[in-house]
């Protein structure tokens, strides 16, 4: 982990590029970023613009340090095309759970490539879910499967209780965006990989529950 091919640099520079014009600019930043009023009135566009804003130099850094340590391993896997589908299709899946869970909160906003970056995270974790992680004041390594649960039953218990200023719900849409693209594109994933996949789509089948009984 933590090689940076072309694909990934330029994905980079273009994260940082658009968020430091969104920081000088208030009116491109109100411009692109997520809205569900303004995509419900029709631009669709901000489904993807708003990927590649961010509301600070910190959720920026933080994002593309997390790319820059997973990308790579999605990319040896399999390559740079399938990487860049997960990347876009998992943007694009973790601003439309946004979208279909404040579908009456017009004035609901949210910016960051975190639901594209968590997409990536969990193709990789799909791919080598016996590769250690290593998470911030945490001693130990984690394995990566073990991770994967944890952080989306995280994400469940923030979207029922609106936890913080984090768009929990988005980051939710990117991982299974991630889990099932990856398995779209990497079917042989059935036969060596049956039981991890079966572990990591739980917390789906948790949400999906949760939101059939009315309780998220």
């Amino acid at each position: 982990m933590g090689n940076l091919d072309l694909i990934t640099i330029i994905i980079i520079a273009a994260n940082v590029i658009i968020s430091y014009k969104g920081f000088g600019d208030f009116g491109f930043f109100e411009k692109y970023k997520f809205n569900v009023g303004a995509v419900r009135k029709g631009e669709q566009i901000r489904l993807f613009s708003s990927g590649f804003l961010h509301a600070d130099n910190a959720h920026l850094f933080f994002n593309m340090f997390t790319l820059y340590f997973f990308a790579d391993v999605v990319i040896g896997l399999l390559n740079v095309y399938k990487f860049l589908i997960i990347y876009l299709g998992s943007l694009l899946l973790g601003n439309l759970l946004s979208l279909y869970f404040h579908k009456n909160e017009y004035y609901y906003s949210a910016v960051g490539a975190s639901g594209a970056v968590m997409g990536i995270v969990y193709a990789a974790i799909l791919l080598q879910p016996g590769m250690n992680l290593y998470i911030f004041f945490i001693p130990i390594p984690i394995p990566a499967y073990i991770f994967g649960i944890g952080y989306l039953l995280y994400a469940i218990y923030g979207m029922k209780n609106r936890l913080g200023n984090i768009g929990h719900d988005a980051h939710f849409g990117g991982a299974v965006g991630g889990y099932v693209i990856t398995l779209i594109m990497a079917p042989w994933l059935f036969k060596t990989n049956l039981l991890m996949i079966v572990l990591l789509a739980i917390p789906i089948l948790i949400l999906l529950a949760l939101k059939k009984a009315g309780k998220i």
